[in-house]
């Protein structure tokens, strides 16, 4: 394992520094551009890549911060992979980080990118998942709750403070921990909290009987809705129905007030186009698809979950419609129409759904795609040669993390 010098050129898709050495691209975790220093490198056989840890800065960048969180630093926490950069040059690397994808494997220019901010840059999460695990003391047998090293995933530790999440939700898993002898008795379980205003849900998965149930409930009454789904067996709700939190929930972001503004952002992009019909594919719960119908719009909504689905055929009027089904499988039947949204998960559309939209690129006014993963929507977006890109939005949801929210919108007028 050679120690080299090396200095960090930019940021990659991930949050790792990027360096070079001896003709390898490297990659460091927990490096910031700008930054110069020894590093241990370990080069896998046959590959153009190789990783490495920083063991010490001669030249610190001047986009560094401390990071807040005390896991982030002492744990390795991978929940993070930002908080040791300012904000301000998280957002310009989130920039780059989506032009270069256009660029590099969509083949596009897409010019000058605005990542919007978020108005909270701290405490945004109102949802938070963590491992549950036994660990052996000199007092018996102890459940920690925790998360992952980001170089050590088989691993966990507990977690005492999450600065990205809200009170309300680690109040909430507080008061689970507290009560953590009810829960069902596995060495190893996942949970989620997540907070919806007032509304609070809890989602447990693993072990074999919950006995203590009815008691668990009592201990933690802050709870509106728990699902459990057993190591063997099928999800089930635990509460009662009156309880019951709407069953889209799962489909919220987890920054409400990023979320709000990029919904509204797509509906202002959507009817400067004067739709009549408006596909809303991928739609969850239809945030989207509700407010453009409360304009006057005629939407057709899609979405795999049923449960979804069906939140969202609640919100929508008499004549708009939500239909259960893959896309690719729906999308036929209720082309054409003015404006298409896509907002598929982080694998992205489906070819045959290219296919389809280049076929209606005549009638099509324009394709709206909001994505969470800049190297797939690159790919998508150049397996859609008749149309061009005409604007490109992105917002920052999340915070400290390299993740980030991206709206492309296309128009007929590609090749």
């Amino acid at each position: 394992m050679p120690t080299v010098e090396l200095r960090i050129e930019s940021l990659a898709a991930g949050g790792d520094g990027v360096a070079r050495s001896d003709g390898l691209v490297v990659f460091v975790p927990r490096s910031a551009p700008g930054d110069v220093g020894d590093a241990d490198v370990r080069v896998k056989r046959n590959s153009r890549f190789a990783r490495a840890e920083l063991r010490s800065l001669r030249v610190v960048s001047e986009d560094r911060v401390e990071a807040r969180c005390r896991h982030y630093t002492r744990d390795r926490c991978g929940g993070c992979q930002l908080q040791h950069i300012s904000y301000t040059a998280q957002l310009e690397a989130k920039a780059r980080i989506i032009g270069d994808a256009f660029e590099r494997l969509g083949k596009l220019a897409v010019g000058a990118i605005r990542v919007r901010p978020s108005a909270l840059q701290w405490k945004y999460r109102r949802k938070l998942t963590l491992a549950l695990r036994h660990r052996e003391t000199r007092n018996g047998t102890e459940r920690i709750a925790g998360l992952r090293p980001f170089d050590d995933p088989a691993s966990v530790f507990s977690l005492e403070e999450c600065p990205i999440t809200n009170d309300a939700v680690l109040n909430i898993w507080r008061a689970i921990l507290r009560a953590d002898s009810l829960l069902p008795d596995a060495p190893s379980m996942r949970g989620a909290v997540r907070v919806d205003g007032s509304a609070a849900t809890f989602h447990l998965e693993g072990g074999a009987s919950w006995p203590a149930f009815e008691t668990f409930m009592s201990a933690v009454p802050e709870l509106n809705e728990v699902w459990w789904s057993p190591a063997r067996g099928t999800r089930q709700l635990m509460t009662d129905s009156d309880r019951r939190v709407d069953s889209g929930a799962s489909f919220l972001q987890v920054n409400a007030i990023v979320a709000a503004e990029l919904q509204r952002y797509v509906v202002e992009r959507a009817m400067t186009y004067v739709p009549k019909h408006v596909i809303d594919a991928y739609s969850g719960i239809g945030e989207v698809a509700s407010l453009l119908a409360d304009a006057g719009v005629h939407i057709t909504a899609i979405e795999l979950d049923a449960d979804a689905a069906a939140a969202c055929g609640r919100r929508l009027p008499s004549g708009s419609c939500a239909i259960a089904g893959r896309v690719e499988e729906v999308l036929p039947r209720v082309l054409p129409a003015d404006v298409v949204l896509l907002n598929p998960p982080r694998a992205g559309i489906d070819q045959k759904v290219c296919v389809m939209l280049e076929s209606v690129r005549e009638v099509v006014r324009s394709v709206i795609y909001t994505s969470c993963d800049p190297a797939t929507l690159a790919r998508d977006v150049s397996r859609l040669p008749g149309y061009r890109v005409a604007r490109v939005e992105a917002f920052d949801m999340f915070p400290q993390t390299a993740h980030v929210e991206i709206v492309c919108e296309l128009v007929p007028g590609g090749e």
